[in-house]
């Protein structure tokens, strides 16, 4: 079996890492948005997974309810995280040409046993 390339492994890994920092760094600016209790509560969440925004339609506020109020919130924010998590995925896949796969194999690094 051929010895993989020493330099030439490290120079890739070197290279991903700093498209990996140029994604994440990306990220930060991007936003997402997600919404619950039919657009009654809207969250905006950056793609670092930093809430920006959350606006709350006057409608939504019953004082006799607030644990739907509250509920609602809940709904939108963790939608807002799905949707960021997925939203950072794409973008992070796209930088390691799905090196990642399962289990965060190096495959397409000639690494051997990976």
């Amino acid at each position: 079996m051929p010895q993989p390339n020493m330099q030439k492994m490290l120079k890739q890994v070197q290279r991903m890492q700093a498209d990996m920092a140029a994604a994440q760094e990306r990220l930060k600016d991007e936003v997402v948005e997600a919404a619950a209790g039919g657009g009654m509560v809207t969250v905006k969440i950056s793609g670092d997974l930093e809430v920006k925004s959350i606006t709350v339609d006057p409608e939504a506020v019953d004082p006799e309810d607030v644990e739907l109020l509250q509920d609602t919130i809940l709904v939108a924010v963790n939608e807002a995280i799905r949707a960021a998590q997925e939203l950072a995925e794409r973008r992070m896949g796209s930088v390691t040409g799905g090196l990642g796969g399962p289990g965060g194999g190096l495959g397409g690094l000639g690494i051997p046993g990976f």
